[in-house]
Formats: C-alpha cells, structure tokens, sequence
C-alpha cells in the first residue's frame, strides 16, 4: 500500500486529495464520503454530524442522497472498529501525547492548512520598592511568528466486489485485513514523524520563521549530547548516571520536566537486567525500575523506529510538545476515474507540533 502526505498552504497543494480539497475551497465534507445501503429500502443515505459529543448518535442526521454506495451500515462500522484497533499496537510516542493532553484540537480540519504559532520573549522585570510609585520598565514581549503545515495522511485500498458479494451470500462478515493494513500505515507514519530523522517542509521559507514538521531527533533547538558506550554495554550505574545528566541538560534549559524515557529496540531487554549498585554483590532492582526512581521521570519506553544508539528525554509539557489534531484515523471513499472505480481511503489530519521558546530553549535532550 502507497502512503501519501498531502500538503496545503500558501495558495499551493500537494498530493490527489490535497488538490481536491484545495479545488473546493479547502472544504470537504467527510460525512459524504461515507455513504451506506440501507437494508430495507435498498437506497443510500449519508450519516452527517450536527455537532456537540460525537459519541452520542442524537448528533447525527441521516440524509438521502443520490450517489452510488458500496457498503452497508454495519460494514461501515466493521471497517472503522478494524481502524481503531490500531491504536492498540506498539505505537507509543503519539499515545502519550494524546494520554497527557499534550493535544491541540483544530476547529475545522478540512480547512485548517497552516496552524501560526509564536515564540515569545521572556519580558519585565519585578521593581521592588518602599512606595509602589516607581515606575517600572515598559518591556513588551515580542513575537516571531512560525507556521506549522497541517499534513492529510492517507492510504488507500480497495474492497473486492466479488469477495463482498460472497461474504453477504454466506452471511460472513466484511475482511478487514486492508482496511487495518492501511491504518497500520498510517498510525506508523504519524509515529515516524516523532522518532525518525524526516523534516516536512511545505511553503516559501524563510530565515526569520519556521514553516516545517520537525521530530525529536530534528528539532534544530533541541538539547544534544554524545551517548557513548552503547547501553548494551554500559554498567546499570553508568546508564542511570547518563540519564540524570540528560536530566540535569533539561533543568539547565528551564524546563522541569515531568519527562518520557524513550529507547530504541536494542536497549529493552538491556534496561531489564539487575541494577548493580557500589556494592558489587547486592542487586536493587533493574536498570529500568532504577531510572524510574529518578525524580520527575514517568516513564521508559521502548520505541522500535527510533534509530539505534539514539536515547531521548522529552518533557511532557506542552510548551515542549504537543499533539494538533484535526481529524482522527476515519475511513473514507474515494471515488477515481469518474467514479468508475471506487477505492475506499483510510486518512488522519494530525501533526506532532515540537516547540521551543524565542531563546531557543527547549524541552528535549537527545543523545547518540
């Protein structure tokens, strides 16, 4: 399966259902481009959302329309419970963010292509006097002004007629192997957007101001150091020292934490051997229940695309990271070729936002 990041802005786009969406004024209804058969009346109908908690089915309307459809109503929702229960596997940067409100909901994702944002200085000072009457220095904050691109990710696949014929006939339910394959691929390209040395820049540049989707280990702003001897290899107290100078490098940077451990593959099973103290008989523990003992770190997770003899400590803050979201994994279909061929897409409108202040000071400690 093909994943494609469609990008919009600045009076440009990239990718199909980037132009689509910029052809109709950077609006696209997602509730049409999921019509279902009803049953009964062998008619096609649209769910579509009125607002308020989307859980709740009160929130919906159902209309008519007058457009082929493929699917029925329960396969619609055998399809999207396959979709969701991707957020079950082993994808945990993005989990944390969303578990920790580290979130940032857009209002109209369709038609949200650029988020601005702006690092700010650290004005004023505090006048301490006898009378309060001394006048204090006016400073004002001042502002740069960044531009985030707000990317569609999406993977397309198709249903076999003749397969879903058959199913129906026998009264199986609809295969959803493709439908959780797409999703697979595009939860793990959310997550490499975290983990994996790829930067998305979309727009003109420009020197004063940032316009590009940067991970951890990109970030130009973020703490680095050298890891040195492979954790494989290192004493549990040397990798326990390693990771409270990491600490200490956020401390120095103004930012306090609290803090997510995360480690490549090779280092798992290393992190559960014992911790050997200065006492070389007595053992107190792992090596990773040893890390978890240092203040203000809540967690050691293991991520398996981070790049070998790569170690982060992130800040949980959202001054630090934070997760903008649009639209959450949907499944949609997309009709091609006149609509002679109708595919179905899986698509997310999500971007990790990495984040550091007008002096540069930032929230992530790298080592490699």
């Amino acid at each position: 399966m093909g994943l494609q990041v469609d990008l919009i802005g600045g009076g440009q786009s990239q990718g199909l259902l980037a132009n689509q969406i910029a052809n109709n004024g950077n609006k696209l209804d997602i509730g049409r481009m999921r019509p279902f058969i009803d049953m009964k009346t062998g008619k096609t109908y649209i769910s579509v959302y009125k607002g308020g908690d989307p859980k709740k089915p009160e929130n919906y309307q159902v209309f008519p329309i007058n457009t082929n459809a493929t699917l029925r109503r329960d396969e619609w929702k055998a399809l999207d419970d396959a979709v969701q229960q991707v957020c079950r596997y082993r994808l945990g940067g993005i989990d944390d963010l969303i578990s920790k409100g580290l979130t940032y909901n857009l209002g109209n994702a369709m038609g949200t292509t650029i988020l601005e944002h702006h690092d700010a200085s650290d004005p004023m000072e505090a006048e301490v006097t006898m009378d309060g009457i001394h006048r204090g220095a006016g400073d004002r904050p001042i502002y740069q002004h960044n531009y985030l691109p707000i990317p569609i990710i999406h993977v397309d696949y198709e249903i076999n007629a003749r397969a879903l014929a058959t199913s129906r006939n026998m009264g199986n339910p609809i295969d959803t192997t493709s439908a959780e394959s797409a999703a697979r691929r595009v939860a793990e390209k959310l997550e490499n957007m975290l983990f994996t040395n790829i930067t998305y820049s979309f727009g003109e540049k420009d020197s004063r101001s940032r316009n590009s989707i940067y991970s951890y280990l990109n970030f130009p702003d973020r703490n680095t150091g050298l890891i040195g001897t492979a954790w494989t290899t290192k004493t549990g107290k040397e990798i326990v020292e390693q990771v409270a100078a990491m600490k200490q490098v956020s401390l120095n940077a103004l930012h306090f934490g609290p803090w997510m451990l995360y480690v490549p593959t090779a280092y798992e099973t290393r992190l559960d051997m014992d911790y050997i103290g200065t006492n070389p008989d007595t053992a107190t523990g792992t090596i990773r229940q040893r890390i978890l003992q240092i203040a203000g770190i809540e967690g050691v997770k293991v991520v398996d695309t981070l790049p070998a003899g790569n170690v982060l400590l992130v800040e949980m803050n959202p001054r630090t990271v934070r997760l903008v979201r649009g639209l959450g994994l949907q499944n949609i279909q997309w009709g091609e070729e006149g609509n002679m061929v109708t595919k179905f897409k899986v698509l997310t409108i999500q971007v990790p936002q990495i984040r550091s202040d007008m002096n540069k000071k930032c929230g992530i400690v790298h080592y490699a």
